[in-house]
Order: C-alpha cells, then structure tokens, then sequence
C-alpha cells in the first residue's frame, strides 16, 4: 500500500486568507487546497495520501480538497479528524466541521458532481458502484477531478486544524443497484381526515433510525403518511420501498440546510437533489425553490426561529408554500414561530392584498431516541391518501397540528343563510354578518379552548365544546388553540393542538 502526507497550513494573513487562492467555483468564492493526485496502480492494491492544515477564522462557508482520481478504482474512501480548542471563553463557539464529496462532474451549483454529504454525522464514508456510506451515492468511481468539501461550521479563534485521508483501492467495479421507490399513493379512506408527519431523519443524515425503524414509530404513532427529509442529501430516497404500505404513504423529499436557515422539500420526485451552499445574500433561493416545485414538492421553511447556529430562517417567505411553526417539543422559540406566523395572518386578511396566506405545519424533526415520530403532526384533509392529495390539503392550510393522535377536533364557521367553512376556508359573508363559531376538541383533560383572531385571544373555555359568536367586521380571521396549563408564570401554556384560520367576510 502506497502511503503519502500532504501538509497545508491556510492562514489568515495581513490581506486575509493566504497560502491558497479564493476561487469561484460555481457555489460562491470557495478555498480550494492543494490537490491530491494519484496514480493508476495493480487491482487490489491501495493507494492513501494525507493532507493536514488549518482553516483561520472567516474561511469561507466551503472548502474543496480536489483529489485526482485514475482510472481502474473500485472504492474511493475519506476519513477525517479535526481539532477542539481548549480554553475558549465563555459564549464563544468552538470548531465544528462538515464534510462532503463531488465527482469528476464538478462543483457548480446545482449538485451535477454531488455524491454525498454527511455533514458532521460521521468521520469517514466510502463509494463504490454498488454500495455506499449512508448518506453517499454509489456509483462507479470515474477518473477525473473529484472533490472533498469541507464545511468549517464554526471555527474558534486560532483556528480548525483538521486532517484529510483519502484511500483509493484498485480494481473493476460492480455492478450499480437499480433504485427502488415507494408508491405515491396508499389505500386510504377517501376524502378524511389524514395524519403525518413531515420532517424526519434517518441515518442516511444525523439520525440514528433505520427507516425501517422509522416506519414503525410511524405506524405505532397513528401517522398515515411521512415524508424523508434528511439533510443536504437525497441518498436514501432508495430505501423507503420496503417501509411504505396500504397504510402508510412515504412521500421522499430532503431538509435543504444553508448557513442561513433550513427549508423541508416536501413530496419531491424520487431521485430530486436540491442544493444547498448558499445565503440569503447570494440570491439565489428563488431558484432553488422553483427548483422543488418543479420536481412535484412544496416549499416548507422549518423551525424558523430556532436557536442553533444557522438555524434561523432569513430568505423571507415570499417561496413558501407551508411553514413549519411548530418543531418537536413545544418550546419558546415555537411560540415565537406561532406569533410570527400568526402576524402573516393579520396581514393578508386586514388587506387582501398578495396571493395568499401562509399554512402552517407541525413536524416532529425526529432523529434519535427519545425523539418521538409524530410528535406534533400535521392533520390534513385530504381527497386520498396520496402524494397530490396530501399536498393539495397542506397547501390549502386544510389542516390543524396536534401533539399526538389522541387530540382531535373540528372547528367550524356558520353564518349567512348556513352558509359553513372550515379550517383553511373563508366563510364568505357581509361585514356585520352574525358568524357562530364552534369548537369540539378531544385532548387532555386539563387542557383549555381558545378561538384567537387578528386582535389576540378573544374567547377561552375549559369545556371540551365551545361555541362564540362574533362578526367579520370584528374578527377577520378565527383560529383554534388547545394548551395545557402554563408552565412558566405569565406565559401561555404550551400547545396541545392549533388550526389553521377560517376568514370572515368578503375580500
């Protein structure tokens, strides 16, 4: 076996970032280092090379190590090591480093090279025509220029010292599994009420679970549909065939996740990749959303107001199809998300003015136990049990978010010769037009009602029926939330459930 040692020390020096060149590779500037070259050598041998440096504070979002590949390589295999710092002060962010691989067919963007990304899930993956790391593409490994990209998170003041092996064993490749998908349609009940949860990780990303594994919370939770959402990857769109049945859709999609916040493509086109390297400076998003609808999904922003390192979201809403208020356990920034979303609502129904409201959804963004699968979920009304139908509800806003499959409810609007809406609708009646709102919820027993408009929460009960009468002209949207009592003084109780509005009156 052929081994060699690469040392590249990137500084930050007087004119900013030395020794190698910042180039536009297609993904904005970008640092690429010194390239490793190997050479052709006899089947079944092994080739390594080693490159060691140190990336400075501000180095840009994406590193690539190219890697001249030859011909007649079966396995292409990356193992990496990075460095902590040790007394950092207090509040500043320590080192973290993502890592990822594209072929010979380049780095632009729009990801025609991509073969894999496992962010800072794993320190070593391989590809070879007929298997791969979870979260990589197998297919041959062509000679040409292929590219490690690094992605330097966070790095601490004196730097990210890291350490790349690249090993390449020789031989004929295999043969390339033709890829499986599920259907987009299950049995169903025809047009019903339908449970699902959107926004799910395997460990074809940072998750733990099989999708197998996955399936099952999903069934033992009472979802009827999930949609695949691993980070930055479309790797393990092939591996949900096995899992769908009559009573479970698995719609396949990914979690796009920029520097800048992170967006679920929901009920993609099996096979669909969407970039992601990326800020809301670059101006690029719009594109990358049409990107995702024109492969048959919606545009879903997720956990808008996290508080993880470019988690927040901060491209605008002006792409989104749905948003994702509500993110695993009901925490503060969630209720930020609820308000947020809620003044969006105020806007549209005041003025009447733009094409639409923003739907609202809930998603667990399970990865690991204890996180629970379903836990909220989206509950659509749907035609069928299928990926158009799904998605028609959720578009809608035909839909309400509960903790689990033990909260249901109805909301409704009655007024103006019977005329009646429901959650997503506009009850289309005068301004001083008397409307009966009525409210049925199956939840907790120390849970509360409340009917929220545009001017706050108007009307609160602890009945499990509630009914309050109002008009359009003071009140221009209703909408439902069932809490549990408070935990924190002064602060709402967190949520068991919340629907999407029903409008009043005559735009």
């Amino acid at each position: 076996m052929c081994t060699d040692e690469i040392h590249e020390d990137v500084r930050a020096g007087e004119h900013g970032i030395g020794r190698r060149a910042l180039l536009v590779t297609g993904s904005a500037a970008a640092l690429t280092l010194t390239t490793m070259s190997f050479a052709s050598a006899a089947d079944g041998s092994r080739s390594t090379r080693t490159l060691k440096g140190t990336l400075p504070p501000g180095a840009p979002d994406y590193v690539y190590l190219p890697v001249e590949v030859p011909a007649g390589v079966r396995e292409f295999r990356v193992s990496y090591t990075y460095e902590k710092a040790t007394g950092l002060p207090a509040g500043t962010q320590n080192n973290a480093l993502d890592i990822g691989v594209f072929d010979e067919r380049g780095t632009a963007l729009g990801g025609e090279g991509f073969r894999g990304w496992s962010g800072g899930a794993r320190t070593e993956f391989f590809i070879r025509a007929d298997d791969a790391t979870p979260g990589y593409i197998p297919g041959p490994v062509r000679p040409g220029r292929w590219n490690i990209a690094l992605g330097p998170y966070t790095v601490a003041p004196e730097g990210l010292p890291y350490e790349v092996t690249v090993t390449l064993t020789h031989g004929p490749t295999g043969e390339t599994p033709r890829p499986s998908y599920p259907p987009q349609r299950a049995r169903g009940r025809g047009r019903a009420w339908y449970r699902g949860d959107c926004h799910l990780h395997s460990w074809y990303s940072d998750g733990r679970r099989t999708p197998a594994e996955i399936g099952a919370l999903a069934r033992a939770a009472g979802l009827d549909f999930i949609n695949t959402s691993d980070h930055n990857t479309h790797s393990s769109h092939a591996h949900w065939s096995d899992v769908a049945g009559d009573d479970l859709l698995v719609m396949i999609g990914e979690e796009i996740t920029t520097r800048n916040g992170h967006v679920v493509a929901l009920g993609t086109e099996p096979g669909t990749f969407v970039d992601w390297r990326y800020r809301a400076r670059d101006n690029r998003w719009a594109k990358y959303a049409q990107q995702i609808r024109r492969a048959g999904g919606l545009v879903v922003p997720a956990h808008p107001h996290a508080t993880c390192i470019g988690c927040g979201w901060k491209f605008g809403f002006g792409e989104a199809d749905a948003v994702e208020v509500w993110n695993g356990p009901y925490t503060p920034d969630d209720e930020v998300s609820l308000a947020d979303w809620d003044n969006t609502l105020v806007a549209y129904a005041r003025s009447g003015r733009g094409t639409g409201w923003i739907p609202a959804m809930g998603n667990s963004d399970a990865h690991r136990d204890p996180d629970r699968v379903g836990g909220p979920q989206t509950v659509v009304l749907a035609d069928d049990l299928s990926r158009e139908a799904i998605q028609a509800g959720i578009r809608a806003g035909h839909s309400y978010v509960a903790e689990s499959s033990s909260v249901e409810l109805t909301f409704t609007a009655t007024g103006g010769k019977g005329r009646t809406a429901g959650i997503g609708e506009r009850l289309p009646v005068s301004a001083d037009t008397p409307v009966t709102i009525t409210l049925t919820a199956k939840a907790a027993s120390d849970c509360t009602l409340h009917i929220v408009t545009d001017q706050g929460t108007l009307f609160t009960s602890a009945e499990s029926t509630a009914t309050w009468r109002t008009t359009p002209a003071y009140a221009a949207y209703v909408r439902a939330e069932i809490r549990h009592p408070t935990t924190t003084p002064g602060l709402p109780g967190p949520l068991a459930a919340f629907t999407n509005p029903i409008f009043l009156g005559v735009l």
